[in-house]
Order: C-alpha cells, then sequence, then structure tokens
C-alpha cells in the first residue's frame, strides 16, 4: 500500500515526510483494518515532521484523525463489523492497569499508545487500531468534516473542561487554528462569552463569522477579565499574556502537546490572586464520545481545506506557515 513516512525529521520546507510501499497491515487480536478515506492534518504531525517530537520508531506513518471503514477484522474484534464507518483518533491504547487507568485518568496512563507516533497512522491507504479506541461516527458528521474532530475536537473539548469556565462566564482563545475554531463553537452553544486573540487575518476573520463577542491580535487585552482561556498555539510567550487577562481565579489551560519555552512568570501579575495555570495531556475515551455526540447535537461545522493524499508535504507546509484557516484534510 501507499503511505507517507517520516524519514529524517527536520524543517517541513525540506521534505521529511517521504512516500513509500508498505505491506498493508494486518489486524492483530482485538484490532480492526480500517480503509482510510480521509485524514486530518494536526500540528501534532508538523512537530513530530520536524523533530519537535522526536519519532519514537523509524519510518513510522503519520496521522491521527482517520476517517474510513472497517475492511478486515482481527481474532476476537467484535465491536465492528466489515463496512463500519469508524474514526481513528490520538489515543491508540493504554495499559489498563496502571493508577491512572484504575482510576479514569487513563489520558495520564504511564504506557499509552498514540496513533501515528508509536503505532502507524492515516496518512496511508489502511491502518490498523484497536477497536476500543476507534468511534463509532454520528451519521450527521460527513467524512471530511469529522476528521478534525478526532484530535483537534476531542483534544479542544479537554482543554475547555480543563479551563473550568462558569456558567455563563467568559472564555478566552489564544490561537485560532483547526482546534479553536471547533472549539469557539461548542462554547457558545454553552452559552458562554468567547473572546479570541490570535495572528493572521485570516485566523480573525473565521473567529469573526463564527459570532465571538469579540476578535484581537494575541497580544490585546481582552475586553473583560477572562473566567478561563485556552492556549492553542505552540508559543510559550503567550502563557504570561494569557495569565494577566485572566480573572481573580481563572484558569489558563495549554493544549498543546509541544510549546516553546515560557518567560520567567512574575508572581504578583500572573499567578497571584488563584490564578491557575495547567497543561492537558491527551483525552480520555470519554472525553471523545461525549464530544462527538456534542459535536452532532450542535451542529459543530468544522471548516476544512482538501489536499489529495498525494499532496501531505504541501497541506504539511502550508499548515506550518498559516497559509489556511481551519483544518486540512488529505483525502484517498
Amino acid at each position: 500500500m501507499r503511505a507517507w513516512i517520516v524519514e529524517t525529521p527536520g524543517p517541513v520546507d525540506g521534505g521529511p515526510l517521504r512516500r513509500a510501499e508498505k505491506d498493508e497491515p494486518e489486524p492483530g487480536r482485538g484490532q480492526v483494518r480500517v480503509r482510510v478515506a480521509c485524514c486530518g492534518v494536526c500540528r501534532t504531525d508538523l512537530h513530530l515532521a520536524e523533530g519537535d517530537l522526536p519519532p519514537r520508531r523509524a519510518g513510522v506513518v503519520p496521522g491521527h484523525e482517520v476517517v474510513g471503514r472497517v475492511d478486515a477484522t482481527g481474532p476476537g474484534a467484535t465491536r465492528f463489523a466489515v463496512g463500519d464507518r469508524v474514526g481513528v483518533p490520538w489515543l491508540g491504547g493504554t495499559d489498563g492497569t496502571c493508577r491512572y487507568c484504575r482510576h479514569g485518568a487513563e489520558n495520564l496512563c504511564v504506557a499509552p499508545v498514540f496513533t501515528g507516533w508509536d503505532v502507524d497512522g492515516g496518512y496511508a491507504d489502511a491502518c490498523v487500531v484497536n477497536e476500543g479506541f476507534a468511534y463509532a461516527l454520528p451519521d450527521a458528521l460527513d467524512d471530511e468534516h469529522a476528521a478534525p474532530l478526532l484530535c483537534a475536537g476531542i483534544i479542544g473539548y479537554r482543554a475547555l473542561l480543563c479551563a473550568d469556565v462558569p456558567a455563563g462566564g467568559s472564555l478566552g482563545i489564544y490561537g485560532f487554528g483547526g482546534s479553536a475554531h471547533i472549539i469557539a463553537q461548542v462554547a457558545l452553544r454553552q452559552g458562554l462569552r468567547v473572546h479570541v486573540l490570535t495572528r493572521g487575518a485570516g485566523n480573525r476573520e473565521l473567529a469573526a463569522e463564527l459570532g465571538v463577542d469579540s476578535v484581537g491580535d494575541a497580544a490585546d487585552v481582552p475586553p473583560e477579565p477572562l473566567d478561563g482561556a485556552i492556549l492553542f498555539a505552540p508559543a510559550g510567550g503567550l502563557v504570561p499574556v494569557a495569565l494577566r487577562a485572566l480573572a481573580r481565579g481563572g484558569t489558563l489551560a495549554v493544549a498543546g502537546i509541544w510549546l516553546s519555552d515560557i518567560p520567567a512568570l512574575q508572581y504578583e501579575e500572573e499567578l497571584f490572586q488563584e490564578r491557575k495555570l495547567r497543561s492537558v495531556t491527551a483525552n480520555t475515551r470519554a472525553d471523545g464520545a461525549d464530544f462527538l455526540a456534542l459535536a452532532a447535537r450542535f451542529g459543530v461545522r468544522t471548516t476544512t481545506h482538501a489536499y489529495p493524499m498525494s499532496a501531505a508535504r504541501d497541506a504539511l507546509a502550508d499548515l506550518a506557515h498559516g497559509r489556511f484557516s481551519g483544518a486540512a484534510v488529505l483525502h484517498n
């Protein structure tokens, strides 16, 4: 089968992805094989290709926002049948026995498996997944628009939970790419006031089109103190900016898997009065199921830009250089 692999991590314009021929994967016990219809392009794929996230094995196939249909099942796999449409997300497995898994915090598992990092992902004709970690997709979500929900949406939803904004409160969103434009819609439907602070005219235009309460530059002061905020941009320099924008007791949730260095914080200006800074690590399967149900009920629409699978290099480079708003999706 055809697949893209991360051969030698490096700057995206140097072409760290290489097209390769690989043997078609066979599903093992409890696994299903998914014939890939499309796969979203996530910023984590970019971090992997450029080496911010060192590949965990040579020649790994990126991609963890996979939509497709089951075309083979392994021994003991009974949850899905051949022909079922499923989504393959970032979280591909946990040990199920560590203290975190036992206490309902499988996102903190000490031995997790991540799609497109530990195991081959969806920049390919097919991939395999542990059936317990795949999602049945609501019929209301078509393939292309469902793909970004499987990481950008799910992780963004967990970040929204972590930001802990009270009912009717104010949410700040720093950075406005694939994840942020999804979660802004959820927050608005939940009755929150949403203030977007981001660079790039295209991103600001998209935020305004979605009906957020205010739009400004990433360094601007929002029009009201924020009860909670989410940092989607991988820019550590925005951490003190966002902390200063918080109301007393507010929480800043950092949603990325990678972040540039955070400058020294001034305690009295940025953390005093019980302001909180926390990270967001992966998600639980319950987060994903809850979010996908909400996305279907709220009519969340992703802004997508379609690329053929053969143009994965271009899609990743366009993401790196901010050439589109929303999310890129690769199609087979």
